[in-house]
């Protein structure tokens, strides 16, 4: 087995679970946006946990979307032409989240909130189904020919382990936003997310569960039943912890509940990276799949200078917001100043009609500076 292939699959393994520690409780936070409660500042005040942080959470996403790409060309080409469609849709519910968490604060009405909120609890749902489900099928199995494409319909991949694989990571995200919300907040809003926790997240861990001891019966390594006990360990750690209200452990036995789980998934299914369901002499392994010696080399130096500094600023970003948040940290909503002042009509010439100015074009203003409606609006935190 070659060096080089086996350490960038590792790297690979680490930027996934890296990205699922960190945006799972966004991806979570977003869901739990569609149901948890009804109070504007409450829900505010989940958002804003979120808030510094959910877009350096999913530079995780990228860089490993980058990394199997340059690393393990054949895995990426034939992971995502196989898996198409749902990729659309992880796309369409990164730009939903990403939209709706920006524009939410920029409408006056209430209606305007809702539906922010149903697009961010959509798209996060979508997210983490999607990526969920293509990972279930990563360690499970595709119907792939010898050339690696996928033999079948566009819904070929629409099984029973693609169900179970997104239910396994919405189901985690909803418990890991628990014991984040009720780490990073104060008030009703922390009572609500450890209840939350405690009476919902064994039953909503179970798919994760299943996926992971099937993952493990399916390869029949011995040597990982020690990684599927400490994730149990992990896990009833940070349901006792939550009971207790110890937030900080619970966040902590979630974490490491999820590392552990899919250190065994990864260990179980090397040196194969993508099998395929109709003959085992198609599956792609670290070795068929890699990039070459150079290519690897060059990346494994990228990644040693930059990975470092992706965990310096984000350790850092998350030091600074690392206190309680309440409703009363939270301004009310209030009018600010136009970023463009309005321009004024210009002053009618000498036959009598409106002239024309620099910046817009008769009376209405409009132009570059913008339009003259109104020169006040309402932004929300």
């Amino acid at each position: 087995m070659e060096l080089l292939p086996t350490i960038w699959f590792i790297a690979i393994a680490v930027l996934w679970t890296g990205f699922i520690v960190l945006d799972g409780f966004d991806l979570g936070v977003g869901m739990l946006m569609l149901t948890s409660t009804r109070d504007e500042r409450r829900r505010r005040q989940m958002l804003n946990t979120i808030g510094p942080v959910w877009d350096g959470n999913e530079v995780w996403l990228i860089t490993a979307a980058a990394g199997l790409f340059a690393a393990f060309p054949d895995w990426y080409a034939s992971l995502l032409s196989a898996l198409y469609i749902p990729f659309v849709f992880v796309l369409v519910g990164l730009i939903l989240r990403a939209v709706s968490i920006e524009y939410r604060g920029k409408g006056r009405s209430d209606r305007w909130r809702r539906w922010a909120d149903r697009a961010l609890g959509g798209g996060s749902f979508l997210v983490a189904f999607g990526l969920g489900a293509a990972l279930a099928l990563t360690t499970t199995g595709l119907p792939l020919d010898a050339n690696g494409d996928r033999v079948g319909g566009a819904f070929a991949w629409f099984t029973p382990w693609a169900v179970l694989g997104g239910l396994a990571l919405v189901g985690f995200c909803l418990v890991h936003a628990s014991a984040f919300l009720a780490l990073k907040t104060d008030g009703p809003v922390r009572l609500r997310a450890r209840g939350l926790l405690v009476r919902l997240g064994p039953a909503a861990l179970v798919p994760f569960v299943g996926w992971v001891v099937a993952v493990q019966l399916l390869n029949g390594k011995t040597w990982t039943w020690p990684l599927l006990g400490a994730a149990a360990v992990a896990a009833l750690f940070g349901w006792t912890s939550a009971r207790l209200g110890r937030e900080g452990r619970a966040f902590a036995g979630s974490a490491a509940f999820l590392c552990c789980g899919l250190a065994s998934v990864f260990a179980n299914v090397h040196p194969v990276v993508l099998p395929s369901t109709l003959d085992a002499a198609n599956d792609l392994t670290v070795t068929n799949a890699s990039s070459g010696d150079y290519t690897l080399g060059v990346l494994t130096v990228v990644a040693g200078i930059g990975l470092p500094l992706v965990l310096l600023y984000q350790g850092w970003s998350y030091w600074v917001f690392r206190r309680r948040l309440t409703t009363d940290h939270l301004p009310a909503p209030h009018p600010v100043a136009a970023a463009v002042a309005r321009t004024p009509a210009p002053a009618a010439g000498p036959s009598g009609t409106s002239g024309t100015g620099t910046s817009g074009t008769g009376a209405s203003g409009t132009g570059a500076s913008g339009t003259g409606a109104s020169a006040t609006g309402t932004r929300r935190a």
